[in-house]
C-alpha cells in the first residue's frame, strides 16, 4: 500500500513593516514615554498636589485641636463639665478616658495615648513619675471623702463610725461593696479606715470587690449590696443611695487627687491645666462635693479659635 508523503512546509521570515508605519509606532512610544511628565505639570495634577497637602495639614490640624484625658472615675461627671467648658473656650476637644487609676496609669505605661493623666491619690502619680510617665511638674488639685452607703430605701439611717464599728453585723447575709483594695485607690483608703478602727479583719470575707469606685456605687444603687464604701461626690450623682456615715479624716491617708501633664503630651495641655485651676473648674469641682485644695487663677484661658 502506498501512502502519499506530505511535504513540511518551512517557516518563512516575516516581512518587515513598511517604513512609514515604523516611523508612526516609534512616535507613538515617544509620546507615552514623555505623557507622564507632561501631566505632572498640568494644573490638574498641580491641584491634586494641594488637596493632598491641604488634606494632611487638615488631619494634622485636627489632632493638634484634640487632648486625651485619663482620669479617676470618681471624677466623671465633674471633669465632663468642666471639659465641655473648655472646648467652648477655646475650641480643643477634650477625649477623656474614666477608670481606676492603676488601670489608667499601666494603660500609659503599656503605650496607650495620654495628654493629662488625673489620678485619685498620690501614689499612682508618684509610680508613673518613676516611671517617667509624667512630667515632674504636677498639682495636687482635689480632695475629698470616704463616706458609707446604703441605698435610698433602706432602713439604715445613721452609723457612728469609729472603734466600735460591726459592718458586719449591720450588713447580715449581704456584702460590702468596695473598689479593689489593693491597687484602686478608693478600696486603699476603704481598707486603711477599715484597720484604723480594727474592723478589717471581719470585713474581709463580706467584701464584693469592685474595679472602680463607680461600680461600687451601682452594687449599692442596685440594691446587689447593702452596704458601700464610696467618695461623697458619688453620692452627689446618684439619687439611688444615701450617706449613712462619714469616716474620719484622719482614719486614713489624706485623700488627694494630683493632675500632670504626661511627658508624651501636646503644647495644648499646658491650657488645659491652666483651666483646671481657673475659677470657672473650682466652681464646678465644689458644685459636686470636692475640696478645691488650690488657689484658683483669675486671669482666664485665653480661646485657641
Amino acid at each position: 500500500m502506498q501512502f502519499d508523503q506530505l511535504k513540511r512546509r518551512e517557516p518563512t521570515e516575516p516581512e518587515p513593516p513598511p517604513t512609514p508605519l515604523l516611523w508612526l509606532l516609534g512616535g507613538v512610544a515617544v509620546a507615552l514615554a514623555v505623557l507622564p511628565a507632561i501631566l505632572a505639570r498640568s494644573p490638574a495634577s498641580e491641584q491634586n498636589k494641594e488637596l493632598t497637602v491641604l488634606t494632611a495639614t487638615s488631619t494634622q490640624s485636627k489632632q493638634d485641636r484634640e487632648l486625651t484625658v485619663f482620669a479617676a472615675s470618681s471624677m466623671q461627671n465633674a471633669l465632663d463639665d468642666i471639659n465641655a467648658a473648655f472646648t467652648e473656650s477655646t475650641g480643643v476637644k477634650v477625649i477623656a478616658s474614666y477608670a481606676a487609676s492603676s488601670a489608667l496609669i499601666k494603660q500609659i505605661a503599656q503605650g496607650a495615648a495620654a495628654d493629662v493623666f488625673a489620678s485619685a491619690d498620690t501614689d499612682w502619680m508618684d509610680w508613673g513619675l518613676n516611671k517617667r510617665l509624667i512630667k515632674g511638674a504636677r498639682v495636687n488639685l482635689l480632695g475629698n471623702q470616704l463616706v458609707l452607703i446604703a441605698p435610698s430605701n433602706s432602713k439604715l439611717e445613721s452609723v457612728a463610725i469609729g472603734p466600735n464599728l460591726d459592718l458586719v453585723k449591720l450588713v447580715g447575709n449581704g456584702s460590702i461593696a468596695i473598689a479593689d483594695v489593693r491597687e484602686v485607690p478608693a478600696g486603699k483608703y476603704a481598707r486603711a479606715a477599715l484597720e484604723k478602727f480594727g474592723a478589717w479583719q471581719a470585713v474581709a470575707p463580706k467584701i464584693a470587690t469592685a474595679p472602680n469606685v463607680r461600680v461600687a456605687l451601682k452594687l449599692v444603687t442596685r440594691e446587689e449590696a447593702p452596704l458601700g464604701i464610696v467618695y461623697t461626690t458619688d453620692v452627689r450623682v446618684s439619687p439611688g443611695v444615701k450617706i449613712i456615715g462619714t469616716f474620719p479624716a484622719n482614719s486614713h491617708p489624706e485623700i488627694i487627687y494630683p493632675v500632670a501633664a504626661t511627658v508624651t503630651a501636646k503644647p495644648q495641655a499646658v491650657g488645659y491645666l491652666a483651666y483646671l485651676r481657673s475659677m470657672t473648674a473650682k466652681a464646678i469641682f465644689e458644685r459636686y462635693g470636692f475640696e478645691y485644695l488650690i488657689r484658683p487663677n483669675v486671669v482666664g484661658v485665653m480661646a485657641e479659635r
